[in-house]
């Protein structure tokens, strides 16, 4: 299979070798021709399946085809949940579209900086717009921005979208756009209240779920290590250490933690740095250079950084604190492993945390229809083993929660 044989126009197929793709992937494969058609697509692939290109290269004919706007108001919207995500896909955008003959604007618009360069950016209009769904609010409510043109809606990281509360700011977006259009929902997981959303807007949508072939689990190496609490620096300095990674993500619940754990390891002499939500933009921005450049080794991070981030030649993912949910796990070690590279994951299972955490890591072994042997590693043994009796509050699964129904009720 080629791309060329999925109905992309010899422009775009130049641009897509000059970005360096070869051959299509599976979630590429059956979206493309289905969103050429003109078809509501509703995309479920893991992270790293290459979903991005899977919208941006067909919505680029697209905009091709109708031609120049002359008033230049915007016919694609796409909506993510994260500053990091709305950077990242504007980059792969925007390097398809730089190889076209037509040039084509792009703007990304997000929270967390001035909202004036943005409007200054704005001025002249925009073909494709991708923001996070409240700076789209607010850039609309200063009459910066008009969805009256808007042809294609892409909703990328969909459930994401939901879970982190945009259903309100959604809602209100969805009363300001064309009814007559096409709409795009992209996701790594299937949520409830995603299914709410989609089973109202999408119509007669091309359904693609693009399962997880069994060598392709195989190159995410998953590891539970059995410690304690107190135990778990120690033991990711001994690992950061022998284990010849690269380049490390090292998840923890919150701020503090990252920056304490990171001051930690930098004593230690292991070049690491913290990201979380309060950081600036600019710092946000900063921080993940220095990982891809080789300045830091690890970054220590809420799940701020779970959804968005393309870190390349990620080698390990280090569960310092359990995720929430199973669904949170799934993104969090979806960072490793990307593109045909293998990947480790690693979860420190804790005896004396104030939750069971081998229980509730058992829960989201369920969730996720795998089991994960144990370890131990020497010289960092925990001084008791826990009980796998259901975790204290439990952990977050299939069945919809309050909040869930409450959201779900509202779309309807």
């Amino acid at each position: 299979m080629s791309f060329a044989s999925l109905g992309l126009s010899p422009a775009i197929v130049h641009a897509v070798r000059e970005q360096g793709y070869h051959a299509p992937t599976p979630i590429q494969t059956a979206a493309i021709p289905a969103i050429l058609r003109g078809a509501d697509v509703l995309g479920l692939a893991q992270t790293g399946s290459g979903k991005t290109a899977a919208f941006a290269l067909p919505l680029l004919q697209r905009l091709l085809q109708i031609g120049p706007d002359a008033a230049r108001q915007p016919r694609v919207l796409l909506l993510v949940p994260t500053r990091e995500l709305a950077a990242q896909v504007a980059e792969v955008i925007g390097g398809f579209a730089r190889q076209l003959p037509e040039r084509l604007k792009i703007s990304s618009v997000f929270g967390g900086v001035s909202i004036n360069p943005q409007m200054m950016a704005l001025r002249g209009g925009a073909d494709i717009i991708i923001a996070t769904p409240g700076r789209l609010l607010d850039l609309i409510e200063h009459n910066a921005v008009r969805l009256s043109a808007v042809s294609l809606l892409v909703l990328d990281e969909a459930d994401r979208l939901l879970d982190l509360g945009f259903a309100e700011e959604l809602q209100r977006i969805l009363a300001l756009l064309p009814a007559k259009r096409q709409n795009l929902f992209f996701s790594a997981t299937f949520a409830p209240a995603l299914a709410a959303l989609a089973d109202g807007l999408l119509q007669d949508p091309e359904r693609i779920v693009i399962e997880t072939a069994p060598e392709q689990r195989g190159q995410i190496a998953q590891r539970a290590i059995e410690v304690d609490a107190s135990g778990r620096t120690p033991l990711l300095k001994h690992l950061l250490q022998t284990q010849g990674w690269e380049r490390a993500l090292v998840f923890v619940a919150t701020k503090y933690a990252t920056e304490h754990v990171s001051d930690q390891l930098w004593a230690a002499g292991i070049k690491a740095a913290a990201l979380h939500g309060e950081l600036s933009q600019g710092g946000r921005t900063r921080v993940l250079m220095a990982l891809k450049t080789a300045e830091i080794q690890v970054l220590v991070a809420t799940d701020v950084a779970a959804r968005g981030l393309d870190i390349p030649e990620l080698s390990a993912v280090i569960n310092y604190d359990l995720p929430r949910s199973a669904i949170d796990h799934t993104h969090r070690i979806g960072r490793t492993g990307r593109a045909g590279e293998s990947g480790a994951a690693l979860s420190f299972i804790c005896a004396d945390s104030a939750t069971n955490s081998e229980a509730h890591f058992r829960l989201i072994e369920k969730r996720q229809g795998q089991r994960i042997k144990r370890e131990q590693i020497a010289g960092f043994e925990p001084t008791g083993l826990a009980s796998p009796e259901a975790a204290v509050g439990g952990v977050k699964g299939k069945r919809m929660s309050k909040k869930d129904k409450l959201r779900a009720a509202g779309l309807r």
